[in-house]
């Protein structure tokens, strides 16, 4: 797959980089991408909700009413859950959600991600940008001239560059990561996909060595 290579202006640079198809042009695996989606999902959740029993709510221990006798059922104490007030059954306790899914399964979900995004021509390859200082204004500037100033995009860097973080993490929408660190969700996630051009090169860099 050959894009061309854009300038901050949106303009074309009159380089091109060759997308592999090893990566970008598979057929998407969507079991891959639901297992993968789903344990990045359940990392996120903390799994802190619990709720209290009736040996941890405040209340009397003395038993109401004798056994037998009364013409009515056994309740125990006011702590019994059927009271107001009362203990809770069956209620969630702390425990985690993330689940286990292997590499070669991640990495078909990405591989398969990629390629939707492709399939899409959702993908833009902008020439490397330096920034001497953090600056919103400028990177809303760029976001607009590329045309991608009113969708979701994530931008894809070779390694994490401070200036350019610090003018993108305001913008609402915009997520930025390294390459290192890009997974299916934010892929999925994202309506538009730019690559620096560095960036870019480093994919087809991994498609040779493997």
């Amino acid at each position: 797959m050959q894009l061309d290579i854009l300038n901050s202006k949106g303009q074309k640079t009159g380089r091109t980089v060759e997308l592999p198809e090893e990566i970008f042009g598979i057929e998407p695996n969507d079991h891959a991408i639901y297992l993968a989606v789903k344990q990045y999902q359940g990392a996120q959740r903390q799994g802190t909700h619990k709720v209290k029993t009736r040996t941890e709510v405040k209340g009397s221990s003395k038993k109401l009413h004798k056994q037998k006798g009364t013409g009515g059922s056994r309740k125990g104490n006011l702590r019994n859950p059927i009271f107001k007030g009362g203990g809770t059954i069956f209620g969630p306790k702390p425990h985690g959600y993330d689940i286990k899914v292997n590499r070669k399964v991640k990495d078909l979900a990405k591989i398969s991600a990629l390629s939707y995004k492709a399939k899409d021509n959702a993908i833009v390859v902008l020439e490397d940008i330096k920034m001497d200082a953090p600056k919103t204004k400028s990177f809303t500037g760029i976001l607009k001239d590329l045309g991608v100033d009113n969708k979701k995009s994530l931008f894809v860097l070779p390694e994490y560059n401070d200036n350019l973080y610090l003018s993108l993490r305001n913008v609402q929408g915009v997520t930025g990561t390294v390459i290192s660190d890009i997974n299916t969700y934010d892929i999925l996630n994202a309506s538009v996909l730019v690559l620096s051009e560095s960036a870019a090169k480093l994919f087809t860099e991994e498609a040779i060595e493997a």
